[in-house]
């Protein structure tokens, strides 16, 4: 069974900056997406090219390469995510 997309006004995302266990790099993570992985993959696209960043996305979290934590709120908020 494929794990179905809630819809975004439904999901409430925290964004956090990130340096443990990389080295010294930072990363922003967003995390509590509710999202099939073939959404989580296209939102993972979207907000990298928004970034000009890498990133990937694991399980519900998606990790953005550098802080970038005011790019991707305004990004959310404008795809009607809530975010924290």
């Amino acid at each position: 069974p494929t794990q179905k997309s809630l819809p975004p006004q439904q999901q409430t995302i925290r964004l956090r900056l990130d340096k443990k266990r990389r080295r010294g790099k930072t990363v922003t993570l967003a995390s509590g997406f509710q999202l099939n992985p073939n959404d989580l993959k296209s939102l993972t696209r979207l907000l990298k090219q928004s970034c000009g960043a890498g990133g990937t996305a694991k399980a519900d979290e998606i990790e953005i390469q550098g802080d970038h934590r005011d790019k991707i709120r305004q990004k959310l908020l404008a795809l009607n995510y809530k975010v924290k």
